[in-house]
């Protein structure tokens, strides 16, 4: 008979696993922030305006798109551990490759290429996750693997302020060549699930081509891709609302004073980091439809917390618990998504559908500034919290849902 401690054992491939995609996420994480901590050093080196650099996220989130496309179909047709080796690999030298480019034009370039490695990389690792854990468990690993990236975060604010006034932005970018080691760690250790391998075997045609259209093959099939895609259009256009535009709007709204941007990020990326690993429990125990409804009502809730606050201790505050509902059912979405696709599809789903909400609602930053410019700080909040109602909403809607129910076996 099995006992308690063989239960919760993970096996050396899970241990793997876990650790090489939350590596890879904080990496990824870490990349993209260089860029937002680099960014007004970068407008003045090469005399830039506004909209050129504004233009470098967009571009960044476009590559992110094309990458999740072209990875996940490579993923599920060849293999997730030799693909989630290549991704890493692509996204640290092209970031490293921002230290050589010395006009917008190569920027735009390199941040594309790291886009398409960095956007690839996410439905790989998700489907790694899933494919080798039980089900019951795979909302708490997503979540895990998605604070790594949070950690990312962390270590991208502290690396900044060293580097740049020490070195300027360009030696900031040369820390990105660091996931290329981990690359080396996912060849030697990682192998392919069970799962993967089963599903390749009983294959009758081993040149079938993996096509995205098998994400809309049916029309109750395209409505839960399209579904899927707006939710996590919201969940990215209310990380960007929160980490780009709040310190702002606490500072000019409501005459707040922060002790630095990074006192208040640190708080808020700790406040998602205990929602992601709350959120993923809830997952596995009551099931999707319960976790994602009460942490989209308690978002569209929770962003008029902000109005509340008097001082920076309660803006701290709101902030971390902001942070804690809306951004704690990232992990969420891989769990889901690995649940609803099969095997051979898995990864190209993660990834289509992912960085579907990567494009279209990295866009949010532009939407909030323009409200920020013509309304009151309650129009702006209600935005926000319209969003989540709509997310939940859709998510009501998804009939496949409710038959993942609750997997706690008890």
């Amino acid at each position: 008979m099995e006992t308690t401690a063989q239960h919760h054992a993970l096996t050396k491939n899970q241990k793997w696993t876990i650790a090489s995609t939350s590596a890879g996420f904080a990496l990824e994480n870490m990349d993209v922030l260089f860029l937002s901590f680099a960014l007004s050093s970068i407008i003045a080196d090469l005399h830039i305006n506004g909209a050129q650099a504004g233009l470098i996220s967009s571009i960044t989130n476009l590559g992110m798109l094309a990458g999740g496309i072209l990875f996940g179909l490579i993923a599920d047709r060849f293999g997730r551990v030799r693909t989630f080796s290549y991704t890493v690999f692509i996204f640290a030298f092209a970031t490293a490759a921002m230290y050589f480019a010395n006009s917008i034009t190569l920027i735009y370039a390199c941040r594309f290429i790291a886009g398409v490695g960095a956007g690839g990389e996410y439905g790989v690792g998700i489907t790694l996750i899933a494919e080798n854990f039980n089900h019951h468990k795979i909302g708490k690993m997503t979540s895990v693997a998605a604070i790594g990236g949070q950690i990312g975060a962390i270590l991208a604010a502290i690396a900044a302020a060293f580097i740049i006034p020490a070195l300027g932005w360009r030696a900031l970018f040369l820390f990105g060549v660091i996931p290329v080691i981990l690359t080396y760690f996912i060849r030697r250790h990682l192998h392919e699930s069970d799962e993967f391998i089963a599903a390749k075997r009983a294959e009758t045609d081993p040149k079938k081509r993996v096509r995205i259209s098998a994400l809309f093959k049916t029309p109750k099939l395209a409505y839960q891709t399209l579904a899927l895609s707006l939710m996590v259009v919201v969940q990215i256009a209310g990380y960007f609302g929160l980490m780009n535009w709040l310190p702002s709007i606490m500072q000019q709204k409501l005459g707040l004073s922060v002790s630095g941007s990074s006192i208040w990020m640190i708080a808020t990326i700790v406040g998602m980091s205990i929602g992601m690993l709350t959120f993923g429990n809830i997952l596995d125990y009551f099931g999707p439809r319960r976790a994602f409804g009460i942490f989209l009502i308690a978002s569209a809730l929770a962003v008029f917390s902000i109005t509340l606050a008097v001082n920076e201790v309660t803006l701290l505050i709101a902030g971390a618990v902001l942070g804690f509902f809306s951004n704690g059912m990232f992990g969420g979405y891989g769990a889901v998504i690995s649940r609803l696709y099969p095997t051979e599809i898995r990864s190209t789903a993660n990834n289509v559908i992912v960085n579907i909400g990567r494009a279209i609602g990295g866009f949010s930053s532009v939407a909030i500034g323009f409200l920020m410019d013509h309304y009151s700080l309650i129009v702006v909040m209600g935005f926000l919290s319209a969003l989540y109602v709509i997310s939940f909403c859709t998510m009501l809607t998804i009939p496949n849902l409710k038959k993942l129910g609750r997997t706690n076996e008890g």
